[in-house]
């Protein structure tokens, strides 16, 4: 019987990140069920850089499991547990005297729209994207693939979020601080549904930005 689970298992398992879920129906019903799953059927499973990998560890640290269950545990997993390709950000602490170098304006005003420029030992602040992105686009002192973190919040969740691997939508009827925003997502799917609630032009990735898109 073991023989067989498992080569059902890896029969199965390359189909399982073939269907592309909305993060609604993940976070409500996947997620929830995933989780439950890892508690209850499985012994601790360590890290992995591979969908492969991680389907190795389910099948040796998990009790036998119908193919739906692997399916939500697998995708459980790979998105909100122990993926190696997850990184955290954090936001460096705003002291009431910074002001965002473009406008002026205090940053500790507008906790919801600050993004940061980290750099090795100093960060800069700004009021929202759009003038944090003014400044970056003028920088000529560092390389904007490797030395610099740039961190933003998610405008659903508020957390902080590595903004070159973000969402990015242009031109829609929120505003911030300084007027029209680019409004920052973790999720291409919130991004989609947020920029047809509010009238956007647009959803780009980080890496996409132009210097026209903040003027």
């Amino acid at each position: 019987m073991l023989r067989n689970f498992f080569i059902i298992f890896f029969i199965f398992i390359p189909s399982l990140y073939a269907v592309e879920y909305s993060q609604t129906i993940k976070d409500k019903k996947i997620y929830p069920l995933g989780e439950k799953i890892y508690t209850k059927k499985c012994n601790k499973i360590t890290s992995f850089s591979s969908k492969d990998a991680l389907a190795s560890q389910i099948q040796k640290k998990c009790s036998k499991l119908k193919p739906q269950y692997i399916q939500a545990l697998s995708i459980y997993l790979w998105d909100k547990q122990l993926s190696t390709k997850t990184q955290e950000v954090a936001m460096k602490a705003v002291d009431k005297k910074e002001k965002c170098p473009i406008c002026g304006m205090w940053i500790y005003k507008y906790p919801r729209w600050v993004a940061q420029i980290q750099l090795k030992d100093s960060h800069l602040s700004f009021d929202g994207v759009k003038d944090l992105m003014k400044y970056y686009f003028n920088q000529n002192t560092y390389d904007a693939q490797s030395r610099v973190k740039i961190v933003v919040r998610d405008y659903y969740s508020q957390k902080a979020i590595d903004a070159k691997v973000s969402y990015f939508v242009i031109g829609s009827d929120v505003y911030g601080p300084m007027g029209e925003e680019l409004i920052p997502f973790s999720s291409l799917d919130e991004a989609q549904t947020f920029l047809m609630d509010h009238k956007a032009k647009k959803v780009v990735k980080f890496s996409d930005i132009t210097q026209e898109d903040i003027h």
